[in-house]
């Protein structure tokens, strides 16, 4: 039985954003400048008062911006382990104090004239703690909104993950066998148990990748006992990294359409590649099968497994993940991305 983690390694049960997203870190900076535009506008007579307070803004905005970021994804494990209203103050609190360290060393070069320097500071800070508590609570908000759609989306993937037809198929491919070779049947029997195990685990969970690729290579045994020759796999796994987390059941649903739409149209032999491996911060998973030009293409099976897989990833990851199908003369290849993540020790 693969070993599970919680899901909640990527995603904390504090609500609070993490900074080391890179989805996470666009919204900041796309709705802090957006927050800033709209004051301006509020307090322009005219463009050119609109465009020179922007500038002057800016000034203040984008360093204590980028300085803030930073030193929130140098933090990002330490704020995720804390209780959530504590991360909450801490957030606040280091934007309140960069916004601080910034004006008292460069605010004389963007104050206004009549600007009392003690109120000015003072000002800024509160401007920057607000902003910060408003952002905290749009991500708050998203992340329970999003919880409902998480929940179904992953069980609305385990319900159609291993179709019927593979049900079926399977069992009578162990039929087949079991009065010729027994403990060949028996083993296909265990396999079984534990993809179907698998398949109706807690959602809320991430597995190692080495034990998704194990659970993998059972199924392709299974397919392997009524395709026979038909089947072949080439593994590339070279470079996988065995200690990175993966959403369960990711691997196994391409390369039961690889199966299903590449080789049992086919007649003669055909090979489904598997790549896996990491470069960088991010985790490759490609799965490639033949096309015949000449058989007619299995029609009956849906792709809606394949589609949960994108929404999944979407929701896990956000814009770091990338799901990615060519579409060739003689191949068909799904490629996907995602960060590389490994179980804290």
């Amino acid at each position: 039985m693969p070993e599970s983690h919680s899901i909640n390694q990527i995603n904390t049960p504090t609500l609070l954003p993490n900074f080391r997203n890179l989805g996470t870190v666009m919204r900041i900076v796309l709705l802090v400048n957006g927050i800033a535009l709209f004051v301006a506008l509020t307090q322009a007579h005219r463009f050119y008062d609109l465009l020179q307070q922007l500038v002057d803004g800016s000034a203040l905005l984008q360093p204590m911006l980028l300085m803030s970021l930073l030193l929130l994804n140098g933090l990002n494990p330490w704020l995720a382990r804390m209780p959530y209203w504590q991360g909450v103050l801490s957030v606040a609190a280091i934007a309140g104090g960069i916004t601080f360290g910034i004006d008292h060393f460069v605010g004389e070069l963007f104050a206004y004239q009549n600007d009392f320097d003690a109120f000015r500071k003072i000002r800024h800070v509160l401007e920057s703690i607000i902003v910060t508590l408003i952002l905290l609570s749009y991500f708050r908000w998203r992340a329970l909104a999003l919880s409902p759609a998480k929940h179904a989306a992953r069980l609305q993937a385990l319900q159609a993950r291993i179709r019927p037809h593979f049900l079926f198929n399977s069992i009578n491919a162990v039929l087949a066998i079991v009065r010729a070779d027994p403990k060949r049947a028996e083993s296909a029997l265990e396999d079984m148990a534990d993809l179907f195990r698998m398949a109706m685990s807690e959602p809320h969970e991430l597995v190692r990748l080495d034990k998704e690729v194990e659970l993998a290579r059972q199924y392709l045994a299974l397919e392997k006992l009524r395709m026979g020759d038909r089947l072949q796999v080439d593994w590339d796994t070279v470079a996988m990294p065995a200690d990175a987390l993966i959403p369960p059941l990711v691997l196994q649903p391409l390369l039961e359409n690889a199966v299903y739409h590449g080789i049992e149209p086919m007649v003669e032999n055909g090979v489904i590649e598997v790549k896996i491996y990491r470069s960088g911060e991010a985790l490759h998973l490609w799965v490639s099968n033949p096309v015949s030009a000449t058989a007619a293409p299995n029609t009956k099976g849906n792709k809606i497994a394949l589609s949960n897989i994108r929404e999944r990833l979407s929701l896990l990851f956000d814009v770091e993940a990338q799901y990615e199908v060519e579409q060739g003369a003689d191949r068909y290849r799904v490629h996907i991305l995602i960060p590389y993540v490994k179980e804290s020790l």
